[in-house]
Protein backbone atom coordinates (compact mmCIF):
# COMPACT_ATOMS: atom_id res chain seq x y z
CA UNK A 1 0.00 0.00 0.00
CA UNK A 2 1.50 3.40 -0.85
CA UNK A 3 1.13 5.71 2.07
CA UNK A 4 1.16 9.45 1.49
CA UNK A 5 4.23 11.63 1.60
CA UNK A 6 4.83 12.83 5.15
CA UNK A 7 6.16 16.18 4.52
CA UNK A 8 8.51 16.97 1.59
CA UNK A 9 10.05 19.37 2.87
CA UNK A 10 10.83 17.53 6.21
CA UNK A 11 11.49 14.76 3.91
CA UNK A 12 14.23 16.89 1.81
CA UNK A 13 16.04 17.20 5.17
CA UNK A 14 16.08 13.97 6.22
CA UNK A 15 17.93 13.19 2.97
CA UNK A 16 19.86 15.65 3.81
CA UNK A 17 20.95 15.04 7.11
CA UNK A 18 21.22 10.80 6.01
CA UNK A 19 24.08 12.54 4.12
CA UNK A 20 25.94 14.54 6.68
CA UNK A 21 25.96 10.96 8.84
CA UNK A 22 27.69 9.09 5.76
CA UNK A 23 30.33 11.80 5.51
CA UNK A 24 30.71 11.92 9.16
CA UNK A 25 32.30 8.22 8.31
CA UNK A 26 34.82 9.81 6.05
CA UNK A 27 35.79 12.51 8.61
CA UNK A 28 35.83 10.16 11.75
CA UNK A 29 39.13 9.05 10.62
CA UNK A 30 41.92 11.35 10.36
CA UNK A 31 41.33 12.46 14.37
CA UNK A 32 41.80 8.74 15.21
CA UNK A 33 45.17 8.17 13.25
CA UNK A 34 47.39 8.87 16.11
CA UNK A 35 45.45 6.47 18.38
CA UNK A 36 44.83 3.68 15.93
CA UNK A 37 48.33 3.66 14.49
CA UNK A 38 49.09 3.34 18.79
CA UNK A 39 46.78 0.57 19.57
CA UNK A 40 46.71 -1.42 16.78
CA UNK A 41 50.57 -0.39 15.81
CA UNK A 42 49.59 0.79 12.50
CA UNK A 43 51.83 2.32 10.04
CA UNK A 44 51.94 5.58 8.12
CA UNK A 45 51.44 3.90 4.91
CA UNK A 46 48.67 1.74 6.44
CA UNK A 47 47.10 4.49 7.63
CA UNK A 48 47.11 6.53 4.47
CA UNK A 49 45.46 3.34 2.87
CA UNK A 50 43.01 3.87 5.48
CA UNK A 51 42.00 7.48 4.49
CA UNK A 52 41.97 6.74 0.50
CA UNK A 53 39.76 3.65 0.89
CA UNK A 54 37.02 5.15 1.30
CA UNK A 55 37.74 6.90 -1.62
CA UNK A 56 38.84 3.92 -3.36
CA UNK A 57 34.80 2.54 -3.74
CA UNK A 58 33.79 5.91 -5.52
CA UNK A 59 37.40 5.73 -7.47
CA UNK A 60 36.55 2.55 -9.02
CA UNK A 61 32.84 2.31 -9.23
CA UNK A 62 31.12 5.00 -8.73
CA UNK A 63 29.11 5.40 -11.81
CA UNK A 64 28.17 1.75 -11.50
CA UNK A 65 26.59 2.86 -8.00
CA UNK A 66 24.92 5.52 -9.65
CA UNK A 67 23.21 2.96 -12.25
CA UNK A 68 22.54 0.11 -8.97
CA UNK A 69 20.79 3.40 -7.67
CA UNK A 70 18.57 4.34 -10.15
CA UNK A 71 17.67 0.27 -10.50
CA UNK A 72 17.12 -0.47 -6.76
CA UNK A 73 14.97 3.06 -6.19
CA UNK A 74 16.47 6.17 -4.65
CA UNK A 75 15.32 5.81 -1.04
CA UNK A 76 15.98 1.82 -0.99
CA UNK A 77 19.76 2.54 -2.03
CA UNK A 78 19.80 5.32 0.43
CA UNK A 79 18.72 2.53 3.26
CA UNK A 80 21.06 0.20 2.36
CA UNK A 81 23.48 2.28 2.63
CA UNK A 82 23.05 3.66 6.01
CA UNK A 83 22.56 -0.04 7.01
CA UNK A 84 26.25 -1.13 5.40
CA UNK A 85 27.82 2.02 7.14
CA UNK A 86 26.39 1.00 10.59
CA UNK A 87 27.24 -2.48 9.99
CA UNK A 88 30.78 -2.09 9.17
CA UNK A 89 31.16 1.05 12.05
CA UNK A 90 30.00 -1.56 14.38
CA UNK A 91 31.93 -4.67 13.64
CA UNK A 92 35.00 -2.08 13.44
CA UNK A 93 34.96 -1.04 16.96
CA UNK A 94 35.66 -4.42 17.37
CA UNK A 95 38.57 -5.04 15.06
CA UNK A 96 41.29 -6.14 16.85
CA UNK A 97 44.00 -5.94 13.67
CA UNK A 98 44.71 -3.83 10.84
CA UNK A 99 43.58 -6.41 7.93
CA UNK A 100 39.94 -6.21 9.24
CA UNK A 101 39.51 -2.37 9.62
CA UNK A 102 40.97 -2.09 6.17
CA UNK A 103 38.51 -4.29 4.56
CA UNK A 104 35.43 -2.80 6.89
CA UNK A 105 36.57 0.48 5.75
CA UNK A 106 36.07 -0.62 1.97
CA UNK A 107 32.90 -1.91 2.96
CA UNK A 108 32.01 1.81 4.49
CA UNK A 109 32.87 3.71 0.99
CA UNK A 110 30.65 0.60 -1.10
CA UNK A 111 28.03 2.51 1.86
CA UNK A 112 28.89 5.98 1.79
CA UNK A 113 28.26 5.64 -1.99
CA UNK A 114 24.65 4.21 -1.55
CA UNK A 115 23.75 6.80 0.31
CA UNK A 116 25.17 10.21 -1.72
CA UNK A 117 24.63 9.49 -5.26
CA UNK A 118 20.84 8.81 -4.97
CA UNK A 119 20.21 11.83 -2.65
CA UNK A 120 19.99 14.43 -5.39
CA UNK A 121 17.84 12.94 -7.59
CA UNK A 122 15.70 11.91 -4.44
CA UNK A 123 15.58 15.45 -3.64
CA UNK A 124 14.36 16.88 -6.79
CA UNK A 125 11.39 14.14 -6.53
CA UNK A 126 10.55 15.80 -2.64
CA UNK A 127 10.80 19.54 -3.62
CA UNK A 128 8.72 22.49 -5.52
CA UNK A 129 10.97 23.15 -8.65
CA UNK A 130 11.68 26.50 -7.75
CA UNK A 131 13.06 25.44 -4.27
CA UNK A 132 15.48 22.85 -6.14
CA UNK A 133 18.47 24.95 -6.51
CA UNK A 134 18.59 26.41 -2.72
CA UNK A 135 18.37 22.41 -1.56
CA UNK A 136 21.02 21.54 -3.96
CA UNK A 137 22.86 23.99 -2.52
CA UNK A 138 22.52 22.67 0.86
CA UNK A 139 22.80 19.01 -0.78
CA UNK A 140 26.61 20.36 -1.49
CA UNK A 141 27.40 21.16 1.87
CA UNK A 142 27.21 17.46 3.06
CA UNK A 143 30.11 16.71 2.86
CA UNK A 144 32.25 19.77 4.26
CA UNK A 145 30.07 19.52 7.25
CA UNK A 146 30.61 15.72 8.01
CA UNK A 147 34.33 16.85 7.74
CA UNK A 148 33.91 19.86 10.26
CA UNK A 149 31.97 17.68 12.44
CA UNK A 150 34.39 14.59 12.45
CA UNK A 151 37.41 16.85 12.79
CA UNK A 152 35.76 18.80 16.10
CA UNK A 153 34.25 15.82 17.78
CA UNK A 154 36.00 13.01 17.05
CA UNK A 155 39.08 14.24 18.97
CA UNK A 156 37.20 14.93 22.44
CA UNK A 157 35.23 11.23 21.98
CA UNK A 158 38.26 9.50 21.46
CA UNK A 159 40.29 11.42 24.27
CA UNK A 160 37.40 10.77 26.56
CA UNK A 161 36.00 7.11 25.51
CA UNK A 162 38.96 5.98 22.77
CA UNK A 163 38.60 5.36 19.06
CA UNK A 164 36.26 2.33 19.37
CA UNK A 165 33.75 4.43 20.97
CA UNK A 166 33.90 6.38 18.63
CA UNK A 167 33.33 4.41 15.67
CA UNK A 168 30.44 2.22 17.62
CA UNK A 169 28.46 5.56 18.08
CA UNK A 170 28.86 6.85 14.53
CA UNK A 171 27.34 3.18 13.97
CA UNK A 172 24.84 3.78 16.27
CA UNK A 173 23.94 7.43 14.57
CA UNK A 174 23.63 5.81 11.08
CA UNK A 175 21.35 3.15 12.24
CA UNK A 176 19.06 5.31 13.24
CA UNK A 177 19.28 7.80 10.92
CA UNK A 178 17.87 4.51 8.88
CA UNK A 179 14.93 4.64 10.61
CA UNK A 180 14.79 7.80 11.13
CA UNK A 181 14.72 7.89 6.75
CA UNK A 182 12.40 4.86 6.49
CA UNK A 183 9.63 6.60 8.54
CA UNK A 184 10.08 9.98 7.26
CA UNK A 185 10.99 9.18 3.27
CA UNK A 186 8.02 7.88 0.84
CA UNK A 187 9.12 5.15 -1.30
CA UNK A 188 8.23 6.67 -5.12
CA UNK A 189 8.08 4.00 -7.98
CA UNK A 190 10.66 4.88 -10.52
CA UNK A 191 9.39 6.10 -14.05
CA UNK A 192 8.09 3.13 -15.80
CA UNK A 193 10.58 3.77 -18.43
CA UNK A 194 13.55 3.41 -15.96
CA UNK A 195 12.72 -0.06 -15.00
CA UNK A 196 12.46 -1.25 -18.71
CA UNK A 197 15.88 0.10 -20.02
CA UNK A 198 19.01 -2.34 -18.92
CA UNK A 199 21.59 -1.41 -16.30
CA UNK A 200 24.43 -1.32 -18.93
CA UNK A 201 22.07 0.90 -21.47
CA UNK A 202 22.02 4.00 -18.74
CA UNK A 203 25.51 3.42 -18.41
CA UNK A 204 26.05 3.74 -22.15
CA UNK A 205 23.78 6.97 -22.50
CA UNK A 206 25.05 9.15 -19.24
CA UNK A 207 28.67 8.19 -21.08
CA UNK A 208 27.69 8.87 -24.81
CA UNK A 209 26.43 12.48 -23.72
CA UNK A 210 29.00 15.55 -23.11
CA UNK A 211 27.39 16.70 -20.32
CA UNK A 212 28.11 14.43 -17.85
CA UNK A 213 31.81 14.48 -18.88
CA UNK A 214 31.80 18.12 -18.05
CA UNK A 215 30.32 18.29 -15.33
CA UNK A 216 32.59 14.95 -13.57
CA UNK A 217 35.89 16.71 -14.91
CA UNK A 218 34.77 19.91 -13.60
CA UNK A 219 34.26 18.54 -10.06
CA UNK A 220 37.59 16.77 -10.21
CA UNK A 221 39.86 19.91 -10.74
CA UNK A 222 37.62 20.91 -8.35
CA UNK A 223 37.56 18.16 -5.22
CA UNK A 224 41.67 17.90 -6.22
CA UNK A 225 42.59 20.87 -5.24
CA UNK A 226 40.05 21.58 -2.37
CA UNK A 227 41.21 18.23 -0.43
CA UNK A 228 44.93 18.97 -1.13
CA UNK A 229 45.08 22.32 0.51
CA UNK A 230 42.94 21.41 3.56
CA UNK A 231 44.71 17.83 3.84
CA UNK A 232 47.89 19.92 4.53
CA UNK A 233 46.82 22.88 6.55
CA UNK A 234 48.15 21.02 9.67
CA UNK A 235 51.15 20.92 8.37
CA UNK A 236 51.37 24.50 7.59
CA UNK A 237 49.83 25.19 10.91
CA UNK A 238 52.60 23.04 12.20
CA UNK A 239 55.04 25.15 10.99
CA UNK A 240 53.98 28.31 12.23
CA UNK A 241 53.98 27.16 15.75
CA UNK A 242 50.04 26.30 16.03
CA UNK A 243 49.14 23.93 18.82
CA UNK A 244 47.55 20.55 18.15
CA UNK A 245 44.16 21.80 19.50
CA UNK A 246 44.06 24.98 17.48
CA UNK A 247 44.66 23.72 14.46
CA UNK A 248 42.19 20.85 14.87
CA UNK A 249 39.66 23.93 15.06
CA UNK A 250 41.45 25.95 12.24
CA UNK A 251 41.31 23.10 10.00
CA UNK A 252 37.44 22.16 10.57
CA UNK A 253 36.80 25.87 10.41
CA UNK A 254 38.60 26.04 6.69
CA UNK A 255 36.58 22.79 6.12
CA UNK A 256 32.80 24.50 7.19
CA UNK A 257 33.26 27.94 5.33
CA UNK A 258 33.18 25.63 2.49
CA UNK A 259 29.07 25.41 3.24
CA UNK A 260 28.80 28.94 2.66
CA UNK A 261 29.70 29.13 -0.86
CA UNK A 262 27.02 26.58 -1.69
CA UNK A 263 24.48 27.70 0.20
CA UNK A 264 25.15 30.83 -1.77
CA UNK A 265 25.47 29.24 -4.91
CA UNK A 266 22.13 27.87 -4.72
CA UNK A 267 20.31 31.58 -3.82
CA UNK A 268 22.18 32.84 -6.42
CA UNK A 269 20.99 29.86 -9.03
CA UNK A 270 17.32 30.28 -7.50
CA UNK A 271 17.72 34.27 -8.47
CA UNK A 272 18.58 33.07 -12.25
CA UNK A 273 22.39 33.71 -12.61
CA UNK A 274 23.95 31.03 -15.28
CA UNK A 275 25.74 27.89 -13.52
CA UNK A 276 28.77 28.41 -15.51
CA UNK A 277 29.62 32.26 -14.13
CA UNK A 278 29.16 30.59 -11.14
CA UNK A 279 31.78 28.02 -11.85
CA UNK A 280 33.70 30.57 -13.50
CA UNK A 281 33.91 32.81 -10.53
CA UNK A 282 34.82 29.95 -8.19
CA UNK A 283 38.24 28.49 -10.39
CA UNK A 284 39.03 32.13 -10.58
CA UNK A 285 38.74 32.79 -6.75
CA UNK A 286 40.16 29.55 -5.92
CA UNK A 287 43.38 30.54 -7.98
CA UNK A 288 43.75 33.62 -6.78
CA UNK A 289 43.43 32.70 -2.95
CA UNK A 290 45.62 29.58 -3.13
CA UNK A 291 48.46 31.76 -4.92
CA UNK A 292 48.02 34.37 -2.23
CA UNK A 293 48.39 31.70 0.67
CA UNK A 294 51.04 30.02 -0.50
CA UNK A 295 53.55 32.71 -2.57
CA UNK A 296 56.97 32.66 -1.55
CA UNK A 297 58.96 30.76 0.55
CA UNK A 298 59.23 30.25 4.40
CA UNK A 299 59.65 33.56 6.09
CA UNK A 300 58.31 35.64 2.66
CA UNK A 301 54.95 35.79 1.74
CA UNK A 302 52.45 37.43 3.33
CA UNK A 303 51.82 37.39 7.45
CA UNK A 304 50.20 34.06 8.92
CA UNK A 305 46.62 35.42 9.79
CA UNK A 306 46.55 36.78 6.03
CA UNK A 307 47.88 33.50 4.48
CA UNK A 308 44.84 31.61 6.86
CA UNK A 309 42.55 34.50 5.06
CA UNK A 310 43.01 33.27 1.92
CA UNK A 311 42.82 30.01 2.97
CA UNK A 312 39.09 30.38 3.56
CA UNK A 313 38.43 32.97 0.52
CA UNK A 314 39.94 29.32 -1.08
CA UNK A 315 37.69 27.12 0.91
CA UNK A 316 34.34 29.57 0.94
CA UNK A 317 34.07 30.75 -2.50
CA UNK A 318 35.28 27.28 -4.00
CA UNK A 319 32.08 26.04 -2.26
CA UNK A 320 30.30 27.30 -5.15
CA UNK A 321 31.60 25.05 -7.31
CA UNK A 322 30.05 21.65 -6.16
CA UNK A 323 26.57 22.87 -5.57
CA UNK A 324 26.51 24.50 -9.39
CA UNK A 325 28.17 21.35 -10.27
CA UNK A 326 24.89 18.97 -8.66
CA UNK A 327 22.33 21.59 -10.31
CA UNK A 328 24.10 21.11 -13.58
CA UNK A 329 24.02 17.42 -13.43
CA UNK A 330 20.75 17.50 -12.85
CA UNK A 331 19.79 19.12 -16.34
CA UNK A 332 22.74 17.70 -18.39
CA UNK A 333 21.43 13.55 -17.78
CA UNK A 334 20.59 12.32 -21.18
CA UNK A 335 17.03 11.29 -18.94
CA UNK A 336 15.23 11.53 -15.12
CA UNK A 337 16.53 8.29 -15.23
CA UNK A 338 19.93 8.69 -15.23
CA UNK A 339 20.62 11.66 -12.99
CA UNK A 340 21.98 9.16 -10.12
CA UNK A 341 24.11 7.69 -13.00
CA UNK A 342 25.34 11.19 -13.63
CA UNK A 343 25.82 12.03 -10.76
CA UNK A 344 27.76 8.73 -10.03
CA UNK A 345 30.05 9.65 -12.90
CA UNK A 346 30.66 12.84 -11.43
CA UNK A 347 31.41 11.54 -7.88
CA UNK A 348 33.94 9.06 -9.66
CA UNK A 349 35.90 11.61 -11.20
CA UNK A 350 35.77 13.72 -8.06
CA UNK A 351 36.46 10.39 -5.89
CA UNK A 352 40.19 10.41 -8.30
CA UNK A 353 40.50 14.03 -7.99
CA UNK A 354 40.69 13.35 -4.10
CA UNK A 355 43.12 10.23 -4.88
CA UNK A 356 45.09 12.25 -6.79
CA UNK A 357 45.46 15.22 -5.86
CA UNK A 358 46.87 15.62 -2.36
CA UNK A 359 49.86 13.37 -3.63
CA UNK A 360 50.72 15.42 -6.51
CA UNK A 361 50.80 18.66 -4.18
CA UNK A 362 52.94 16.50 -1.54
CA UNK A 363 55.31 15.86 -4.21
CA UNK A 364 55.83 19.11 -5.66
CA UNK A 365 56.54 20.57 -1.97
CA UNK A 366 59.29 17.65 -1.61
CA UNK A 367 60.79 18.65 -4.84
CA UNK A 368 60.64 22.26 -3.56
CA UNK A 369 61.73 22.03 -0.48
CA UNK A 370 58.16 24.11 0.62
CA UNK A 371 54.85 24.46 0.14
CA UNK A 372 55.29 27.48 -2.10
CA UNK A 373 54.51 26.06 -5.26
CA UNK A 374 51.52 24.77 -4.05
CA UNK A 375 49.31 27.97 -5.59
CA UNK A 376 50.96 26.66 -9.44
CA UNK A 377 49.53 22.91 -8.97
CA UNK A 378 45.55 24.54 -8.10
CA UNK A 379 46.16 27.31 -10.39
CA UNK A 380 46.57 24.72 -12.91
CA UNK A 381 43.96 23.22 -11.85
CA UNK A 382 41.57 26.17 -11.74
CA UNK A 383 42.75 27.17 -15.65
CA UNK A 384 41.28 23.74 -16.45
CA UNK A 385 38.43 24.70 -14.70
CA UNK A 386 37.94 28.08 -16.68
CA UNK A 387 38.11 26.17 -19.60
CA UNK A 388 35.50 23.43 -18.87
CA UNK A 389 32.92 26.11 -17.65
CA UNK A 390 33.42 28.36 -20.82
CA UNK A 391 32.84 24.62 -22.92
CA UNK A 392 29.47 23.86 -20.52
CA UNK A 393 27.86 28.17 -21.14
CA UNK A 394 28.68 27.00 -24.64
CA UNK A 395 26.38 23.48 -24.68
CA UNK A 396 23.95 25.27 -22.15
CA UNK A 397 23.28 28.13 -24.62
CA UNK A 398 22.93 25.64 -27.44
CA UNK A 399 20.12 23.40 -25.67
CA UNK A 400 16.40 24.96 -25.90
CA UNK A 401 14.85 25.73 -22.21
Amino acid sequence: MHHTEPNPSRAAWLVFAAGVCAALHVGKLPPAIATLREALGMSLVEAGFLLSLVQAAGMAAGIAFGVLADALGLRRSMLIGLALLAAASMLGAAASGVPALLALRAVEGFGFLMVVLPAPGLIRRLVAPERLSVMLGLWGTYMPLGAALGLLIGPLCIAALGWRAWWLALGALSGLMALALWRGVAERPAPAAAQARGVMARMQRTLASLGPWLVAASFALYSSQWLAVIGFLPVIYAAAGVGATATGVLTALAAAVNMIGNLGAGRLLQRGVRPPRLLATGFVAMALAAAAAFSGASGEGLPPLLRYAAVLAFSMLGGMIPATLFALAMRVAPGEDTVSTTVGWMQQCSALGQFAGPPIVAWLAARAGGWHWTGAATGAASLAGLLLAGWLARTQRAKPG
